[in-house]
């Protein structure tokens, strides 16, 4: 049982997000009821409420509460949305905001401690409708494909075709796209005939790497 301090400090932050980006009720709900420190290193308990991104292991880094939003809200969750798939779990706490916004989420990761880390975390919170696979994320997962939206928590240079394979027609793909030394995160909606793109804004996230790291 998560203790009400916590949750207090998770109103708290999303009260903090939502006055510097302006949060749909249900997307603030979802801050609200998943606390970040379950998901920051040891030692920064401290800086989990605060809007910054912190270190985690293996040159890796748990985004910014604001980012995570800003994420959240450019996917565009609706109640048609049954699964999102997320390329780059890290910590996992941008799946577990997900998980309080649709039935069934999905989340890769390349570093099998993160990989591992993230599932007890998940479990700790009860949070049973993640599903964690430790993959290269640019494989995606196309057992449970095609997904309602697919999310990169990882700056990419461009999309595989196999990865907008793996997203349903009228589907939304958001990604952190490298362009001219910049991270823009971009909105991809995928039609019946081709993929239609919107530049969003610059963010910085670490870069997507091939293969899996033990």
């Amino acid at each position: 049982m998560i203790e009400k301090i916590k949750l207090q400090k998770s109103i708290n932050l999303a009260n903090e997000i939502d006055k510097i980006f302006l949060l749909d009720e249900k997307i603030k709900k979802a801050f609200s009821e998943v606390p970040r420190e379950y998901f920051v290193p040891t030692g920064f308990n401290h800086y989990a409420y605060k809007l910054d991104a912190l270190p985690l292991s293996s040159n890796q880094w748990i985004s910014s509460p604001l980012t995570v939003a800003k994420m959240t809200t450019y996917l565009k969750i609706d109640k048609n949305v049954d699964s999102i798939l997320e390329i780059g779990c890290g910590s996992g706490y941008q799946a577990s905001i997900l998980s309080k916004l649709a039935r069934r989420i999905f989340t890769i990761e390349r570093i099998e401690k993160l990989a591992l880390k993230a599932k007890k975390t998940f479990k700790d919170l009860n949070l049973s409708n993640i599903h964690v696979r430790y993959d290269d994320g640019q494989n995606g997962w196309p057992t449970f494909a095609p997904f309602d939206r697919i999310l990169y928590s990882a700056t990419a240079k461009k999309i595989p075709n196999k990865i907008f394979d793996q997203l349903k027609i009228d589907g939304i793909l958001i990604a952190p796209i490298e362009k001219n030394g910049k991270h823009i995160i971009t909105q991809f909606l995928k039609t019946k005939n081709n993929i239609e793109k919107i530049e969003i804004e610059d963010s910085y996230f670490v870069p997507i790497l091939n293969g899996v790291e033990k």
